[in-house]
């Protein structure tokens, strides 16, 4: 490595060690290396900036925010619970299970962690502890399965990948439905097996079928919003970026006049807060795409592949360090700075180990997904332990247990692609 590209590395690092906000470190960084260690002006900077905004691409990441903070706001939150209560509450552990599952009904809209944690944490942890459960069950179930967010499409992470590497994003879509499964049975196994034989918490009872169709009804149009997005996409009927339309627009339809829970008055403020987090996710991305042109200027993504293919050659070393690499980054940096930064660098090394995009797309993103719950930069983490009052190194243990259920499935769907790959090769997404 040059001494300067070592020198603007450790000015990004400094900048994030130093509490800076991301974007400004970003931007600060590639605005140093291109003042300090480049002949080209600034003015090329600006125009990287205005043309990663001006891309068509992340209007559909700007609706599902405002499609989650619909659902946030309204009462779809508490249906979609509800219905998971009625699936598995009644199991050993049932009410976990129920948590578990909410998260992945709740994520296969919104398509955020954060997002998912804020909205079924707050209500799920007192729920639990009310019932008997432990706090650090409770803490390490609640913290770590908002994950699906990103994991179960629609995913803002996978979007921005699908961005900066032109794959297809409903084939990255569907490799995202088997992990997000094969995490939602292992949590629902492991609460099982931890409760089988206790008594020191609350059980429910088994519901009738009176009540199972009761809460179905209640809970119907709830249930069609996912319906319509992937019913909508995979059918062709329309497109990712129409479908997070329609599905804000039926979300508003169903809170306001059928559900009853939103008043009119309340829109303007679930859009303004809407546009205030989009804001802080796009100049993110800007700052991200000015770094990621300053690298790919001074060509350090074909350096990399270069040393990497001189000291890797087998595709199964190259994953697991890959994964050890991600696993890393993911403590400090957020999904959508990483996804930014490392996809570019990252990309052109995988036609040499015969590593697919999409399935590169899928490790990407579940292992950064994991960084939420990850000291010391986990976001997840302080949500959590601010909804419980507890601290960092409390809410890490407690996570230890479901962070291993997620790790062993990203691990077999790193070494087992074709499992993955399967539904996008059905439809036609995917070679």
């Amino acid at each position: 490595m040059e001494l300067s590209h070592l020198i603007v590395m450790l000015i990004l690092v400094g900048s994030m060690a130093s509490l800076v906000p991301v974007f400004m470190c970003l931007f600060f960084t590639a605005v140093l290396g291109f003042a300090l260690y480049t002949d080209l002006p600034l003015l090329l900077l600006a125009q990287s900036l205005f043309r990663s905004m001006d891309n068509f691409a992340l209007v559909v990441v700007l609706y599902f925010i405002l499609c989650g903070n619909i659902m946030t706001a309204g009462s779809i939150v508490d249906k979609l619970i509800k219905v998971a209560n009625v699936m598995v509450s009644w199991l050993p552990g049932g009410l976990g299970m129920a948590g578990v599952i909410a998260c992945g009904l709740f994520g296969a809209i919104s398509g955020s962690t954060v997002a998912t944690v804020v909205a079924l944490g707050g209500f799920m942890i007192p729920a639990l502890m009310e019932n008997g459960y432990q706090e650090k069950y409770t803490l390490g179930l609640m913290t770590t399965s908002p994950n699906l967010g990103v994991i179960i499409p629609p995913s803002i992470g996978m979007i921005l990948y699908c961005m900066i590497s032109n794959v297809s994003l409903e084939g990255l879509f569907m490799t995202g439905f088997l992990p997000g499964i094969l995490i939602i049975v292992g949590v629902c196994i492991y609460s099982y097996f931890y409760y089988r034989k206790r008594t020191d918490f609350v059980r429910m009872p088994v519901p009738n079928a009176k009540q199972v169709l009761a809460v179905l009804k209640e809970s119907f149009w709830s249930l069609m919003l996912p319906v319509i997005i992937f019913g909508g996409i995979f059918s062709g009927a329309f497109t990712a970026n129409e479908a997070a339309v329609v599905a804000c627009v039926y979300a508003f339809i169903v809170e306001i006049f059928i559900h009853k829970s939103m008043k009119l008055s309340a829109v303007k403020k679930i859009t303004v807060n809407s546009a205030i987090t989009s804001a802080t996710l796009l100049i993110i991305v800007a700052g991200a795409t000015c770094f990621g042109r300053y690298l790919t200027l001074e060509g350090i993504p074909a350096k990399l592949t270069e040393a990497v293919l001189s000291s890797i050659q087998s595709p199964w070393v190259f994953l697991l360090a890959i994964n050890i690499l991600l696993l890393f980054i993911g403590m400090f940096m957020d999904i959508i700075s990483a996804t930014m930064i490392l996809g570019p660098v990252f990309l052109p090394m995988l036609s040499a180990f015969g590593v697919d995009p999409l399935h590169f797309g899928l490790i990407l993103t579940v292992n950064l997904a994991i960084g939420y719950c990850t000291p010391p930069m986990g976001v997840s983490l302080y949500i959590t332990g601010a909804i419980a009052n507890r601290d960092l190194i409390y809410v890490s243990r407690a996570v230890l247990p479901f962070l291993a259920i997620q790790i062993a499935v990203l691990l077999f769907m790193t070494y087992l692609p074709d499992a993955v790959l399967w539904l996008p090769r059905v439809f036609g997404f995917a070679q």
